[in-house]
């Protein structure tokens, strides 16, 4: 199995929602962060061309970008996977992801903090984040068998400029 970890793209500022009396869960992309995933799926999909499974927390700017990775893919569904939403559990995205065939490519789309932790879980085993994803990057674990905690292999870890330069 190959688990593509994607952050979010760039939002809405939390203060200006607050003003307008939105929740954080209703956070858009800005128009900017739209145009820089678009680019960054470009980038996304010469590297990874073929994705299997996508998923995504179900908040505003996490379905979003999993939209827009989903049209760069020939509009593969997306399907909102609750644990990835932020304070969700690494446990239960687990036991999703051994739901999945071993042979697939799964994307899965959330927040900081908690993708990291994902990564370095499904890397190390350990329950401490060693690394952090910025809005809009993305990694790649490889998994060899069905995925345990500390049986992954990072293939790469990109930012998100990097990702805009390959596409």
């Amino acid at each position: 199995m190959r688990i593509l970890i994607i952050r979010h793209a760039k939002a809405a500022q939390r203060g200006l929602l607050g003003f307008l009396g939105k929740k954080d869960a209703a956070r858009p992309l800005t128009d900017a962060g739209c145009r820089d995933m678009r680019k960054a799926a470009r980038g996304l999909q010469k590297l990874v061309p073929e994705i299997d499974v996508l998923a995504t927390s179900p908040l505003v700017r996490a379905r979003e970008t999993a939209d827009i990775v989903s049209r760069r893919y020939d509009d593969i569904p997306v399907m909102e996977l609750a644990p990835l939403a932020p304070g969700g559990s690494k446990e239960d995205v687990l036991a999703w992801l051994r739901e999945q065939k071993t042979t697939a490519t799964v994307a899965l789309v959330g927040h900081e903090p908690d993708l990291g932790m994902l990564a370095s879980w499904l890397l190390g085993g350990a329950a401490e984040s060693f690394l952090s994803l910025k809005k809009g990057a993305a990694c790649l674990i490889e998994m060899r068998e069905m995925p345990t905690p500390g049986s992954g292999r990072l293939e790469w870890l990109l930012p998100p400029a990097a990702l805009r330069k390959h596409g």
